[in-house]
């Protein structure tokens, strides 16, 4: 099982590291580590700022329309995020590089295999590569941080076991807030130029816990309700995968690295990634902007798509009482699909207009290890089936397949066939993205968001 004497020591700890920094003004950070990389580069990005700032702030970004602010904001350009940014054709980069250029720049456990979380981690909040070493260090990092305080496990082992597996991971991080050194160091008087470093501590802490919380709430809807614990010398999927029960199973734990980065991030106009942002503009912890940002998540619009593909697929094949259904099978079940007055999910996207590139990836991976699987051949006929079908009725302005369309098949073929539990994958998973960005948000010192609503009078009376 887990423990929660470390977790008390870290809390006592950092009250003590907070009333250090008030007293001392400044932030203390080991050399050479992740931190002190952040805490090397704030000037500079501070610096950066200001200068743009100063030549291009009276610059127009574009005109904002009345279909714009009907349509939720929809393209406005609004809001800084510097950790990646979408591109309607090229895709997602992430501090400027794609997923392909993430895939063979990142380090690796496995040689040839996919890229961890924590050397994208370094990447988000450097916009640096980090090297082997420096990539260990933050998987030593977290691996120190893991571990949660008994009374969050209580809570989960009350919940019912119906309660979507999203709602108890909001619950549990609400609950996390407890021991939020960032609220502490606030409530304090903690000088503003530093409120990145308790919210970076916080932000830290949070990714390291999210294993442990998420792997609880698995085992106590799906499984006895008890799980492993951390192994100080494994990398953050190994340890995820193994409190899962899925540790053993190398195919699996590589799948859960590329999961874990091609869904961190992607910029930051997204309902979970600007929710987390909005909270934390009013200074919030990152416990409670992370919280708010993952109900957005857990929408059918936005996180919870990736299971409602599979159940889609399934009920497919359930309908055509078939594991392999024909070219002209899935065809009709599409149209009738759109018939119905319903999408086929997974197909579209608000920015995209070609295949999504974390679609692609899931693919490749499919290809190289799962080719003979027979849902992830129907993935396949989907791919060459449904864009045309889209196309065809001229409605869709990006007919192609987003992230949502490959995760579930690649999951379902290791064992994790527990189609209310993707999302959290996801949430645990976007984590990263968000809380770098916060951190960073909080080092600019950027301010609370607020922008101008209209009413449908004064929309009418600015034009007639």
């Amino acid at each position: 099982m887990f423990s929660t004497g470390i977790s008390r020591f870290a809390s006592k700890s950092s009250i003590a590291s907070v009333r250090s920094l008030l007293l001392r003004g400044k932030a203390t950070v080991a050399a050479g580590s992740l931190k002190a990389r952040v805490s090397e580069l704030i000037p500079e990005k501070q610096k950066e700022l200001k200068e743009i700032k100063t030549k291009y702030g009276s610059k127009s970004l574009g005109e904002t329309t009345v279909d714009m602010a009907i349509g939720g904001m929809r393209g406005i350009k609004g809001l800084l995020w510097d950790t990646s940014l979408l591109d309607s054709e090229e895709g997602i980069r992430f501090r400027g590089l794609s997923i392909p250029e993430l895939k063979e720049k990142l380090p690796t456990v496995v040689e040839g295999g996919e890229p961890i979380p924590e050397a994208l981690l370094w990447l988000l909040l450097t916009g640096e590569l980090p090297t082997e070493a420096q990539s260990k260090s933050v998987s030593e990092d977290l691996n120190s941080r893991a571990s949660v305080p008994d009374f969050v496990m209580d809570i989960l082992d009350r919940c019912p076991r119906d309660l979507h597996p999203m709602s108890q991971l909001s619950l549990a991080i609400n609950a996390l807030q407890h021991e939020s050194i960032f609220a502490k160091a606030y409530d304090q008087g903690i000088n503003k130029a530093l409120y990145w470093d308790p919210i970076y501590e916080d932000s830290m802490n949070l990714i390291a816990k999210l294993p442990l919380i998420a792997s609880k709430i698995y085992s106590n809807v799906y499984r006895d309700g008890k799980i492993g614990s951390i192994d100080n010398s494994a990398d953050y999927s190994q340890n995820f995968a193994s409190l899962l029960g899925f540790g053993d199973n190398k195919g699996f734990v590589e799948l859960l690295r590329l999961y874990l980065v091609i869904h961190s991030d992607h910029e930051g106009g997204n309902v979970s990634a600007h929710t987390t942002h909005l909270v934390g503009s009013a200074l919030s912890d990152p416990y409670l902007s992370l919280a708010a940002g993952l109900n957005g998540l857990a929408g059918p619009l936005h996180g919870l798509a990736n299971q409602e593909v599979l159940r889609w697929i399934l009920s497919m094949n359930k309908t055509l009482n078939t594991e392999n259904p024909s070219h002209d099978q899935i065809l009709s079940y599409c149209k009738e699909t759109l018939a119905s007055g319903r999408v086929i999910p997974g197909y579209g996207h608000a920015v995209l207009r070609k295949t999504d590139p974390r679609y692609t990836a899931q693919r490749e991976f499919a290809l190289k290890h799962l080719k003979d699987d027979p849902l992830f051949a129907t993935v396949s006929n989907l791919y060459d089936i449904v864009p045309k079908v889209l196309a065809e009725q001229g409605k869709v302005k990006n007919p192609w397949p987003n992230v949502d369309a490959h995760s579930g098949v690649l999951l379902r073929h290791y064992g994790l066939t527990e189609q209310g539990y993707y999302t959290v994958l996801f949430a645990v998973s976007r984590a990263f993205g968000v809380l770098s960005q916060l951190v960073w948000d909080r080092a600019l010192g950027l301010p609370i968001e607020r922008p101008k609503s209209l009413t449908m009078d004064s929309i009418k009376k600015m034009f007639e």
